[in-house]
């Protein structure tokens, strides 16, 4: 990319905050700081609720103006919110039948006990039903990240889950998603599926846009976005997307400036 970026899109869990975790206040205040110069998106295999915890109950003090050019797309752009008239409005939602869904359930489920995956002292339910997307979270959607470490360092686990998984449900894609989760979707839907979903709704070409991400690697969740030519950042953690913006929003308020 050799001008600045009218859209910088995010990855949430270990890109904007710690896991499962609300922004820092710090980031909060860059990514405020952010809407003010750029359209700004998140993309997450979340769902709305996580995004509400995380993001949106942490930017209090953002102008309804500002929050207009936040664009979240929760379960990988399956679903996509915008603020509206004060409040956040759901645009779509493409969710899976309850076939898929049944179908789904049923054979993560299997798979993990076969495997000897299925946990019994978890942080709340291993399975999540986020209506585009069937979650598998070995220890739960609020489990310590330290537990979630300790459990699959290398990510082995997750991905010998996600293959055999994916060998039950040829119809459907089962992803990699969070460090103990896999996604279960209808096929073809991943980052880069919300990106170019996104690039249509506003009419920003991929090409004037930049990604930032921790899992960027082949077997990350973030990687079909690299694939898709986005220009992309590659972070490890919240820290480094701030180190990061505290560079890139000088740049972009300049050249706004300069408009």
């Amino acid at each position: 990319m050799t001008t600045l970026p009218r859209l910088v899109a995010f990855d949430l869990d270990d890109t904007l905050a710690p896991s499962k975790s609300p922004l820092d206040p710090a980031m909060a205040a860059l990514l405020i700081e952010l809407l003010d110069v750029t359209e700004v998106c998140i993309i997450s295999g979340g769902q709305i609720a996580q995004f509400r915890m995380q993001v949106i109950d942490n930017l209090t003090s953002a102008s309804d103006t500002q929050l207009e050019h936040l664009h979240l797309m929760p379960t990988c752009g399956t679903q996509y919110y915008l603020h509206q008239n004060g409040e956040w409005n759901q645009i779509y939602a493409q969710n899976l039948t309850d076939d898929e869904k049944a179908r789904a359930l049923d054979a993560v489920e299997r798979v993990a006990r076969k495997l000897g995956y299925w946990e019994t002292e978890t942080w709340g339910p291993i399975l999540e039903d986020r209506g585009s997307q069937i979650t598998f979270s070995a220890l739960g959607q609020a489990a310590p990240v330290a537990a979630k470490t300790a459990w699959d360092p290398t990510g082995e686990k997750k991905n010998t889950l996600r293959e055999a998984a994916q060998a039950e449900l040829p119809d459907l894609e089962v992803r990699a998603g969070g460090s103990t989760s896999v996604d279960i979707t209808r096929r073809g839907i991943d980052k880069a599926y919300g990106m170019t979903k996104l690039a249509d709704l506003t009419g920003i070409p991929l090409d004037d846009m930049l990604f930032v991400g921790d899992r960027l690697d082949e077997s990350g969740n973030d990687y079909p976005v690299k694939v898709l030519g986005v220009e992309c950042v590659a972070v490890e953690g919240w820290h480094d997307t701030a180190a990061y913006l505290g560079k890139l929003i000088p740049e972009l308020r300049a050249a706004k400036s300069a408009e």
